[in-house]
């Protein structure tokens, strides 16, 4: 049993360690140039840490028992994560057998969270729960139903599929910790993270649609002719 705990200690250890580590490399590949040297080298390793954060979260649920709900928050932000970086590799919804059977598992993984918490009674709060869950089942549908836009109209979709996914992988792990260090804030420890990472995304797909759009380029070229003709 001591064997045990101390097998357990060093699990949460490396947990938080490799996830503190995570959050700095997320940050640093939000804040760099997109498709940069800096910004490729930092979502690098940020995967390669969030990879043993989720593992290890995984190890303290399924073998150490902890807190259950870290099962599903670790789901989402590992599945964005490999979503994330499978589009950017791939740039295509062509049907892929490897992807469609991660999506389900996961999707099967969060359905069984979703049986056991109510099992046992909700020990997090309902709207966290239903919320992180809804997140994940709202994704997982996406990336099955993608494999019907026509290749055509698909185009330019993965680029911000990756920028939703992996800005959300970091939320997700920023939510975890929020909601772990300030506990007696709940919900809004984790809520906040999350509402922050939506609106930041939405933030940079705006900003990378418009750059990439013909249409809007016009119209900046226009209005920089008239602000000289003007000037």
């Amino acid at each position: 049993m001591e064997h045990l705990e101390f097998l357990h200690k060093i699990n949460i250890s490396i947990h938080v360690v490799t996830g503190l580590i995570a959050l700095m490399l997320g940050i640093t590949a939000l804040s760099t140039l997109k498709g940069g040297k800096a910004h490729r080298k930092s979502g690098s390793f940020f995967l390669y840490f969030l990879t043993i954060v989720v593992v290890t979260g995984l190890f303290g649920v399924l073998i150490f028992e902890v807190n259950q709900f870290l099962m599903v928050i670790t789901i989402l932000s590992g599945y964005n994560a490999y979503s994330g970086i499978r589009v950017l590799q791939n740039k295509t919804n062509q049907v892929n057998r490897q992807d469609i059977l991660v999506a389900l598992l996961s999707v099967s993984s969060g359905i069984y969270f979703l049986y056991y918490m109510k099992s046992i009674g909700m020990v997090w709060s309902p709207t966290i729960i239903y919320a992180t869950l809804s997140a994940l089942f709202l994704v997982i549908a996406y990336d099955l139903l993608r494999y019907l836009i026509p290749k055509d109209n698909y185009k330019n979709l993965w680029l911000y599929e990756h920028i939703y996914k992996m800005v959300s992988a970091f939320t997700a792990l920023l939510a975890a910790a929020t909601g772990t260090i300030y506990d007696d804030y709940h919900p809004y420890s984790q809520i906040l993270p999350s509402v922050f990472g939506t609106l930041l995304a939405i933030g940079f797909i705006v900003y990378f649609y418009r750059r990439n759009n013909p249409k809007s380029k016009i119209r900046e070229l226009d209005t920089n002719k008239t602000v000289k003709g003007n000037s």
